[in-house]
């Protein structure tokens, strides 16, 4: 009986205890969801994000790109919290609370990548540029672990790659195993004509645009700031191209004049004038009474080619170590990407600087003297790359003064490279070169290859 009696009391006392137990709300209990596993894990810096259907979540493990997994299973509770088991056995967590309360999941993510949010991002030199949504902007560093063995080894990767595209030519023509007049010598200079001139407006100028419009640098009170430096740039090259040809003339002329076969008799300024008179005249005949001509058909120099030909690499060594400095300093999680669109860049740059090289006459450049151009080409976005290495742990694209160099460089090479493939390779092969009167298919399969340059440089640029 006293045992009876006292099962009855205790499961009176159970029964009072249930009916004061308050139920959880709704919006708690939603913020446990069950989960079975995660997958399409993708970091955000160092912090791992795994989708469960449409929702994302994040899992608390490696902060390594290199040692976060693409899913975990097995997902279990204990109490309130959830974990999931890796490839090791080992439980991770998964804070499936923050996608509900919106506060660490919204902080920490768009301070590294906002995607799931409908923004894309990408990398330009160290700095993440974002488009499609409205997330907070940081304009400190992002703290990340890089792979730097790995972009060690690129390192080399790239050298190769640059050397082939620019040596590739050079030597091709040096051994006459193609002449400049045959068929695939002209496919080549086209598409590099149309590498070098998209390269200019898609890549450097939208990169220079990109970097004054970034928010951390503040508005710029004067909006035309990349067109400017732009046109800058494009104004050098051809101030340089200019006195270059004047200096040509001046020593031409200085020649001439101490010649003595064709010094005119200081008697007779009669004749004199009138051959100075009548010379321009015959050029001008020359030049523009011939059919389909426009503009001076005058020939350059052997100088004034080498002058050209400095001018595009000058332009090209500006941005090149711009580019071996963004491909180090880009995020683990973007790195292979931008390393295989800049490797097919390099590749074909190259084979547009290759090629004006290897047209310079002997005049102009001994074949030592064009492999020297040609190595410097090969090495500099190595070296570019070298110190992204060294300054990687300091480095911060959104500082401002890094913003305003980086502009300020992206614009200028933009502006010389603009000139030199609309000016020294565009208009010079098409309305005063052979292409002027080259047949049907040769000018066809001419024009195929300049647009082909255009276009694959311009698609290139939507990851570079």
């Amino acid at each position: 009986m006293a045992s009876a009696a006292r099962a009855a009391v205790l499961f009176f006392a159970a029964c009072v205890a249930a009916q004061s137990i308050t139920p959880a709300p709704s919006s708690t209990r939603a913020a446990t969801p069950s989960i079975t596993a995660v997958s399409d894990c993708h970091p955000h810096g160092t912090v791992n994000w795994c989708m469960v259907g449409t929702e994302e979540y994040q899992v608390v493990g490696p902060t390594r790109t290199q040692d976060m997994q693409p899913q975990y299973t097995d997902c279990h509770t204990h109490g309130t919290e959830t974990y999931c088991v890796d490839n090791a056995g080992q439980d991770v967590q998964v804070l499936v609370d923050t996608t509900e309360s919106g506060g660490e999941h919204t902080d920490e993510h768009t301070a590294e990548e906002p995607a799931g949010s409908g923004e894309h991002c990408h990398f330009h030199a160290g700095v993440e540029h974002c488009t499609g949504g409205s997330g907070a902007v940081t304009c400190d560093a992002t703290p990340r672990d890089y792979n730097i063995p790995l972009r060690v080894g690129l390192l080399f990767v790239i050298l190769v790659t640059s050397a082939f595209g620019v040596f590739m030519p050079i030597l091709t023509t040096r051994f006459n195993l193609i002449s400049q007049n045959n068929i695939i010598f002209v496919v080549l200079k086209q598409f590099g004509t149309g590498i070098v001139i998209s390269t200019a407006f898609i890549h450097l100028f939208t990169h220079a645009d990109l970097m004054f419009g970034n928010e951390c640098l503040g508005e710029l009170s004067y909006e035309g700031t990349t067109a400017a430096i732009f046109m800058a740039g494009l104004f050098l090259s051809f101030l340089v191209d200019y006195l270059g040809a004047r200096f040509v003339q001046w020593r031409q002329n200085k020649r001439v004049g101490s010649s003595p076969e064709i010094t005119p008799a200081t008697g007779d300024d009669k004749s004199a004038n009138t051959s100075s008179s009548t010379t321009p005249n015959n050029e001008f005949m020359r030049s523009h009474g011939l059919p389909h001509a426009h503009g001076s058909m005058h020939a350059p120099t052997p100088m004034e080619e080498k002058i050209n030909v400095m001018n595009l690499e000058a332009g090209i060594i500006f941005h090149s170590i711009l580019i071996g400095i963004t491909l180090v300093v880009a995020g683990d999680s973007f790195f292979i990407t931008l390393f295989v669109v800049i490797l097919f860049h390099q590749m074909f740059e190259g084979i547009a600087l290759g090629t004006c090289i290897a047209e310079l006459p002997k005049a102009a450049a001994s074949t030592l003297q064009k492999l020297i151009m040609a190595g410097t080409f090969a090495l500099i976005t190595p070296i570019g790359m070298a110190i992204g290495i060294g300054v990687l742990n300091q480095f911060n694209g959104n500082d401002p003064s890094t913003i305003v160099a980086i502009g300020t460089l992206d614009a200028l090479s933009a502006g010389i490279l603009a000139w030199v493939g609309i000016v020294e390779m565009l208009a010079r092969d098409w309305m005063h070169g052979k292409l002027l009167s080259a047949g049907l298919i040769r000018t066809l399969v001419a024009m195929f290859a300049l647009i082909s340059g255009l276009v694959l440089m311009s698609v290139l640029g939507k990851w570079a």
